[in-house]
């Protein structure tokens, strides 16, 4: 099956260099069907419109210690149940670092194109500076370019394959990486303990200290018709855990909630945490892996961070033991992450239906 990922279907065009271009239309490749645009589904006036994901401060919670009131654990319980995102703000992590950390990416995806070339990537392991996701040829694209690498584990490490411009790049990646990897322990307790497990639990089922971490950063260019396309179609995540470094100026993503889209409004230096398709499975769908997308605008370009917190990739991954019960039995078979996602990346980003197709016959 690898062997049908070696290459790309067709040749890749930078989404930055057409927007560099001045175009004053956007080719034909990126414009999507009406249902998916993001203008057939504004808000009405007041309708979600002041809506926002819950906004839950981690004051207390440290690598040893799980110090937070009982209504901040509630808090994080019914966000992880009803909307599958949450930020995060006093989480431990230094905001010098997260503001050096985008910037630094930002500065890599503006450096002259020949030496971004140097780390173009294939759909074999996606590793490097990519244009595009899936490998179905004539597929219709998103209006983003995107770097991803694997920071862990270290078989996959590869700092050859980090970018080596701009100057102490791969020493702010490396930082950064070694901090989220501590942020995504802690949550991870706190998941375990709302669903009434040991602390450790769903970190064990992860593969204890041995999880896989990786990073990708995506680049939102200008788009001359920002109504008619996506920067990021509408997915749910298929690994554990995803901490997202949105842009502090200029907001994009969206949430699905209730059948409409709600756009985020990032706290000043929180993260956007989510759950993954992974967390849904070992949770028996207690914790929901919810849909979203990424809307591009005309007059800013926009940088985000997604750090992915995965289980060790040849583990099978079902439900927990103490979440299957006579009234809710397992909804989903045993499967590795590594299985998971090659199904996903030899079909590109597909709402939620992924997930949802694993289910056991007898759940559907």
């Amino acid at each position: 099956m690898m062997s049908n990922l070696q290459d790309w279907p067709e040749p890749i065009i930078r989404v930055q260099s057409l927007s560099e271009s001045g175009l004053p239309m956007i080719p034909d490749r990126y414009v999507k069907p009406l249902s998916d645009r993001p203008s057939s589904n504004r808000p009405e006036n007041g309708e979600n419109g002041d809506a926002n994901i819950p906004i839950i401060d981690l004051t207390g919670l440290t690598d040893d210690k799980t110090e937070l009131s009982r209504s901040t654990m509630d808090r994080i319980s019914s966000a992880c149940r009803d909307w599958g995102f949450f930020q995060v703000v006093n989480h431990g992590v230094s905001s010098g670092l997260m503001d050096q950390a985008r910037e630094t990416w930002r500065s890599f995806f503006h450096l002259p194109m020949e030496i971004k070339q140097a780390y173009a990537n294939s759909p074999k392991t996606y590793e490097g500076y990519g244009s595009r996701l899936g490998i179905e040829k004539g597929a219709i694209l998103d209006w983003s370019d995107y770097y991803y690498l694997h920071y862990l584990p270290l078989t996959l490490k590869d700092y050859n394959k980090w970018p080596g411009s701009p100057d102490y790049c791969r020493e702010v990646i490396d930082e950064y990486g070694k901090e989220l990897v501590k942020l995504g322990g802690r949550i991870m307790k706190v998941l375990s303990i709302n669903l009434g497990l040991n602390e450790s639990h769903l970190q064990n089922a992860f593969g204890g200290e041995n999880i896989g971490a990786c990073l990708r950063v995506n680049f939102y260019p200008k788009c001359p018709q920002p109504d008619l396309t996506l920067g990021l179609s509408s997915h749910s995540d298929p690994g554990g855990l995803t901490i997202l470094l949105p842009d502090h100026e200029v907001p994009g993503l969206q949430v699905r909630k209730n059948g409409r889209w709600i756009t985020v409004k990032p706290a000043r230096h929180a993260f956007i945490v989510n759950i993954g398709d992974q967390i849904q499975v070992l949770s028996n769908a207690n914790y929901k892996s919810v849909e979203h997308r990424v809307i591009v605008n005309s007059g800013m370009q926009r940088v985000s961070l997604a750090f992915f917190y995965n289980p060790k990739s040849d583990i099978p991954i079902k439900p927990v033991q103490e979440l299957v019960s006579a009234n809710k039995p397992a909804l989903y078979p045993p499967m590795t992450f590594d299985e998971y996602r090659l199904f996903i990346r030899l079909n590109g980003p597909k709402g939620k239906s992924q997930v949802e197709s694993l289910k056991s016959p007898r759940c559907h």
